[in-house]
């Protein structure tokens, strides 16, 4: 279960964001991605849903599904519970003006809102950011869009496939000769999600500090600009586009992935010192003194003849006898593990990156978040919920966003 039974080795057994109240608009993943942290962090995390819809668009994306013990399909679908644990689910429906006046009491109540409407698509509801600061001066407002709130894009439609295609990184990626290819998560959505909670904390604390809150505009496509990192520098210095190369990397060689006699090896040669202890297992130390390969500058412009060289033999050994002869040689190398192979291994296990809860259709596996805290650690509260699940407490007289009202 992670991090979240009370401990007795001097840790706290709640999450540093334990009292922050979270009123979550969003859906699909990269604002659910930014609320779940928030949520696993100890923030108490309300998530709307509208009852005409079905809820997040994710509950429809599967399957899988879970299904209960009577063998009925649940509506939580593995790509929702991937990004909405730690929250509770209420059904709002905000084009009413009941649903509004819902809203706005419980944005009273938060210290965030976040909401991935197109700009100015609250606007009609007076829910959009102007509305809600007049009347809630100290809420940190979090508005993830396509485009973000201004630009000539602005009002068009975002999703993670066409952020990685208009930000670049599908450029980058696939084989030289092939198309371009997107990732193979929706990274661009994530990625945002993770700028998004940078942001917000940050806007979080500058409340604490003065008591005002603020718009904190993010976009996918800025958020997937912003980590092309060195091949957006080294474009922007140049003017030239990289060129798409696979596995291999445009600054290091060798650095990528190998054939072996039984599959792949992956290979990170990062420093003259190291590629020297490579040849040495592969009985080609001349080739070190060779001047075409001496240096990484030079590997770098004599690649294709040093891949010559290395190829065939690499293909001489197998994988293991590779990876265990590069970590006696203290060379990064590593194999290419599939995702069933991942949860099975002892790294995994031990670093709690995968954990058990009991959702209201029974027992889900679920990914573990990556933060380990020395003193408040991580807590999983709350299981993915099914849609509404929590909508009665917003018709009683305890606070919703109260942990122990649920």
């Amino acid at each position: 279960m992670g991090s979240s039974d009370p401990t007795t080795d001097g840790k706290l057994p709640h999450g540093p964001l334990t009292g922050i109240k979270v009123l979550d608009l969003s859906r699909i993943l990269a604002g659910p991605t930014c609320t779940q942290m928030l949520g696993d962090l100890g923030a108490s995390v309300l998530k709307v849903e509208n009852p005409q819809s079905g809820g997040d668009d994710t509950r429809q994306w599967g399957p899988p599904y879970v299904v209960d013990a009577e063998g009925q399909q649940s509506d939580l679908s593995a790509y929702f519970m991937a990004a909405n644990r730690n929250k509770r689910s209420v059904e709002v429906d905000i084009s009413t003006a009941e649903g509004q006046q819902v809203i706005r009491r419980l944005a009273a109540e938060a210290d965030i809102l976040l909401e991935n409407f197109k700009p100015g698509g609250l606007a009609k509801y007076g829910l959009d950011y102007d509305s809600l600061h007049a009347e809630f001066p100290h809420l940190v407002y979090g508005s993830i869009s396509g485009y973000g709130q201004t630009g000539p894009n602005a009002q068009k439609p975002g999703y993670d496939l066409m952020a990685q295609g208009y930000g670049g990184i599908m450029s980058l990626t696939g084989e030289p000769d092939g198309r371009p290819v997107k990732v193979g998560v929706g990274i661009a959505d994530v990625m945002c999600g993770m700028y998004a909670c940078v942001g917000i904390l940050a806007a979080l604390r500058h409340k604490e500090q003065t008591g005002e809150g603020q718009q904190v505009d993010i976009a996918l496509v800025d958020a997937q600009i912003a980590w092309l990192i060195n091949e957006g520098v080294a474009t922007l210095n140049t003017g030239t586009a990289p060129k798409r190369r696979g596995n291999e990397h445009p600054s290091i060689v060798p650095y990528g992935l190998y054939e072996t006699s039984d599959g792949h090896v992956i290979l990170a040669v990062g420093n003259d010192a190291q590629f020297g202890r490579f040849l040495s297992f592969l009985g080609l130390d001349g080739l070190a003194r060779d001047p075409r390969f001496a240096t990484n500058p030079a590997r770098l412009q004599n690649r294709d003849a040093l891949a010559d060289i290395l190829v065939p033999a690499l293909r001489q050994y197998s994988t293991d006898a590779v990876i265990a002869a590069m970590e006696a040689r203290k060379v990064p190398a590593g194999p290419v593990q599939t995702l069933d192979q991942v949860f099975a291994s002892d790294q995994v296990a031990a670093r709690e990156m995968t954990i058990e809860m009991t959702s209201a259709a029974g027992p889900v596996r679920l990914l573990g978040n990556p933060l380990k805290f020395s003193r408040t650690p991580v807590t999983y509260r709350h299981a993915p919920p099914t849609c509404g699940d929590s909508t009665d407490l917003l018709s009683t007289a305890t606070n919703p966003f109260t942990e122990e009202s649920r």
